[in-house]
């Protein structure tokens, strides 16, 4: 197994967690992004804790490009992540996501007013597509329902004095802000909202399969058109909907989606995206149609 270690007190606890129930069997990468002037010195660190344990360690070394910097070092980090452990014959990488870091990522994602996948949080496990070198990885997260205090004991009682990274204190940051609200709140119990975040990946599942059994149904594709025999619950409708637009080339985000039905639902026609959506009878035999919504390209632009 492979595990990402940052030098920091939770992905030292997975880091001593793993060699102890896998001993022999893990192996560790450490991603410098160069963003702080103490990162190679902590990627040393990581790799001197892993030395003294007998585990193969690499630091690997990214640029991170401007934008984002949060979205784009993440990014960075998985691609280098997999080209590590893939170079290494790994396919399996953990990381040391835990249950304060679950109840913080729903609770910003309820803030955005996110759908159930947001909702859902942080997957416990998901294969992941590479593509340098091509690979398929599971990743996985084995400490979603431990607290980040308990981690702490665990290298506290190794006798390890981890990296302290400044920017997890850095209130410019949505999640430092909401891990302050939430250190604040002590009747919000970050294990209780990782079990929830668990419900609805469960009932993800489920609408999953409804939304292929919908679209299997009631989805019919015509030369260049697609026909959507509509009716069904909002949630559903919502997912088949941007399935039916993913599959036209274009990509809509949800509440985009959601507008665009309001809109099928009251005027009978719509845009969105490049795609031509109205209302119409859809012909399935020769005495029988369906009330529609008839899915087209919208024509090129006359210069």
């Amino acid at each position: 197994m492979g595990a990402a270690v940052s030098g920091g007190p939770d992905s030292l606890a997975l880091l001593l967690l793993a060699n102890a129930v896998l001993p022999g069997r893990v192996i560790a990468a450490t991603i410098d992004h160069g963003l702080r002037p103490e990162s190679a010195q902590e990627a040393a660190f990581a790799s001197a804790v892993c030395g003294r344990l007998g585990i193969d360690h690499e630091v690997v070394r990214v640029a991170v490009t401007p934008g984002n910097v949060q979205d784009r070092a993440r990014a960075a980090r998985y691609d280098a992540l997999f080209r590590s452990f893939g170079s290494r014959g790994c396919d399996v990488v953990a990381t040391a996501h835990h249950a304060d870091d679950q109840a913080e990522t729903v609770l910003m994602r309820l803030a955005r007013g996110s759908g159930l996948a947001g909702l859902a949080g942080i997957r416990e496990r998901r294969v992941e597509i590479a593509g340098e070198p091509p690979g398929e990885f599971l990743l996985l997260r084995p400490l979603l329902h431990w607290r980040r205090a308990e981690l702490a004991d665990v290298i506290a009682r190794a006798g390890i004095d981890p990296v302290r990274d400044p920017s997890n204190a850095d209130a410019r940051f949505d999640r430092v802000r909401i891990r302050a609200q939430l250190a604040a709140l002590p009747d919000l119990d970050p294990l209780a909202i990782a079990r929830s975040a668990d419900l609805l990946q469960q009932a993800e599942a489920v609408v999953e399969t409804a939304v292929a059994r919908a679209i299997e149904a009631s989805v019919h594709r015509e030369g260049g058109r697609t026909w959507f025999h509509f009716g069904h619950p909002r949630m559903i409708e919502v997912e088949a909907v941007t399935a039916i637009l993913r599959d036209l080339g274009a990509d809509a985000p949800r509440s985009a989606v959601a507008r665009l039905i309001d809109q099928l639902n009251g005027d009978g026609h719509a845009t969105l995206a490049g795609i031509m959506v109205r209302r119409a009878w859809h012909r399935t035999g020769e005495r029988s149609e369906v009330d529609a919504w008839l899915f087209e390209r919208e024509p090129p632009r006359r210069g």
